[in-house]
């Protein structure tokens, strides 16, 4: 059954009626797909990087194959959910999977490290409009107070993108090549775009003003200035070096000046209104830092389990299970509770505390540290994210009119996505500094020896015992100062949370849905 615009005819500023429960879980099929498509490549890609890199070469350019999707992801994100407020939702969605499909086709079919590179800035553009597409969409369908029972689906689909990525990328890239990481991507689009096309009816829109252009502009090149700092600070050059220094005040000024474009554009690509909204700036606030303690979990925690537990590096996405498992559970109880109760404030709270917690008992991990100890602290971080993950959308969209539903969701999408790569970059300083400062200690003339910080059991089994308990020991060391810096960091997500106001819910409650049922 098809959602009719009926369903969506409502006064302007106002949430529509809920449409048939039937026909919104068959779209939201179709949205989970085109979600899972943007969270699976860059788990997929990851597993393929060694075999790509050995057929096309380049290997000095290996970090810009992430890095011009990741770009490319986030300067386009706030202009997909401005687009999408201007000329309608589904259009913009539908080209998003199209751009997103093309560009994974031209990489599957690239020739050299230059094209691959190129194409994936292509695909990373589509990307951008996948997750806020999903997420805004699902707000114009669904009231908040509703919207809660559909958490866990989401949840779901992260965990599977998390755990299946490296296990499917693995496997494609053995039994049918490198390029088929990225071909998998056109059966799975294809359906998405079928399914959107004939289930979704939402108004045409077709707006009279003018894309901010110069908004657009300088957004981009902040955002791409300060997500280049972030990768390539202590990395590709110094944190001192003229390079990192000068992309800083590029980014500082870039945003600045966006700041200040958007107070005279006549429509500004990202409204700063929105932001007098006390509770839409919490949820800002607290998206970053989840984002930032959340990839920062996803980067160290299976890099602690190869090196010192030595796991395994082909199941490395099973390792996250407890944390996966943890927040896909809380996410959909809580989402549960949200949409019976229509109170939401307890969760970032207790979300907050959980994070803080989580990530303080993480830090105590060492050498000695079982598999079973580490799986439940990482249960404790996770069922703090699983608090977070989706209440601060569905709070950010609540606090926000129907015709800022686009620039909501991109606004706090962006916010994530810039805390994550501000995570990985920070943790990930703070840990290769502690690892290079152990060995010196440990291992006096002997940590130059090491390739880097990142060795596989497999690699540490060929290493003289004494130079592998003490990069063991150094490892153990820089996941203990990355998390502890993470725990601090998620304290503040627990204090803004304490400022989160309970803004009841726009929608109908269940006894009003019970009632709509049994006259239908």
């Amino acid at each position: 059954m098809a959602i009719s615009e009926a369903a969506r005819a409502a006064e302007p500023g106002k949430q529509a009626a809920e449409p048939p429960k039937r026909s919104v879980r068959v779209v939201l099929l179709a949205l989970m797909i085109a979600m899972l498509l943007a969270m699976l490549d860059n788990m997929i890609i990851g597993t393929a990087m060694p075999t790509i890199v050995g057929e096309l070469g380049g290997l000095e350019h290996l970090s810009w194959v992430v890095t011009a999707y990741t770009l490319a992801t986030a300067a386009s994100t706030p202009i997909w959910g401005k687009l999408g407020d201007m000329y309608g939702r589904k259009g913009t969605f539908l080209t998003s999977i199209v751009i997103f499909l093309i560009g994974s086709a031209l990489s599957g079919m690239a020739q050299d490290m230059g094209q691959l590179i190129g194409f994936r800035a292509v695909q990373g553009l589509g990307a951008g409009g996948l997750m806020v597409g999903v997420m805004a969409i699902i707000g114009d369908l669904i009231p908040p107070r509703e919207r809660g029972r559909y958490q866990g689906m989401m949840a779901g689909v992260m965990a599977l993108a998390m755990i299946g990525g490296p296990l499917v990328g693995g496997t494609i890239t053995d039994h049918l090549g490198w390029r088929w990481s990225f071909y998998i991507n056109l059966p799975l689009g294809a359906i998405a775009l079928a399914m959107v096309t004939i289930v979704l009816h939402l108004p045409k829109k077709r707006s009279r003003a003018r894309i901010d252009y110069l908004g657009a502009a300088l957004l981009t090149i902040g955002i791409t200035a300060i997500v280049l700092v972030t990768t390539w600070g202590g990395t590709e050059y110094a944190w001192g070096s003229t390079m990192i220094v000068g992309l800083s005040v590029l980014g500082v000024v870039s945003l600045g000046a966006f700041l200040y474009s958007q107070t005279r554009a006549a429509d500004p690509i990202m409204p700063l209104h929105i932001f007098r909204s006390r509770n839409f700036t919490l949820m800002s606030v607290i998206g970053f830092i989840t984002g930032f303690v959340m990839f920062g979990a996803v980067l160290f925690l299976p890099l602690y389990q190869q090196s010192v537990q030595g796991a395994s590096a082909t199941n490395s996405g099973l390792l996250l299970l407890p944390m996966l498992l943890a927040m896909m559970v809380v996410s959909l109880i809580a989402g549960r509770v949200t949409t019976n109760s229509g109170k939401y404030k307890i969760f970032p709270i207790a979300g907050g505390a959980l994070m803080v917690v989580g990530l303080f008992l993480l830090a105590q991990m060492d050498t000695g540290t079982s598999r079973l100890t580490s799986g439940i602290y990482m249960a404790v971080l996770g069922a703090g994210m699983g608090f977070l993950m989706q209440i601060t959308m569905l709070v950010a969209q609540n606090s926000v009119e129907m015709k800022d539903m686009g620039v909501a969701s991109s606004s706090t999408t962006l916010f994530r996505t810039l805390g994550s790569s501000f995570g990985v970059a920070v943790m990930g300083a703070l840990f290769n500094n502690r690892v290079a400062h152990e060995m010196a200690e440990r291992v006096p003339g002997g940590g130059g020896a090491l390739p880097n910080a990142q060795l596989d059991a497999a690699s540490l089994a060929k290493l003289p015992e004494a130079m592998r308990e003490a990069y063991q020991f150094a490892v153990s060391s820089g996941t203990h100062g990355a998390f502890l810096l993470g725990s601090a960091i998620a304290v503040l997500a627990f204090l803004a949370a304490l400022f989160v106001k309970e803004v009841p819910l726009k929608g109908a409650g269940p006894r009003r849905e019970a009632a709509a049922e049994s006259v239908g």
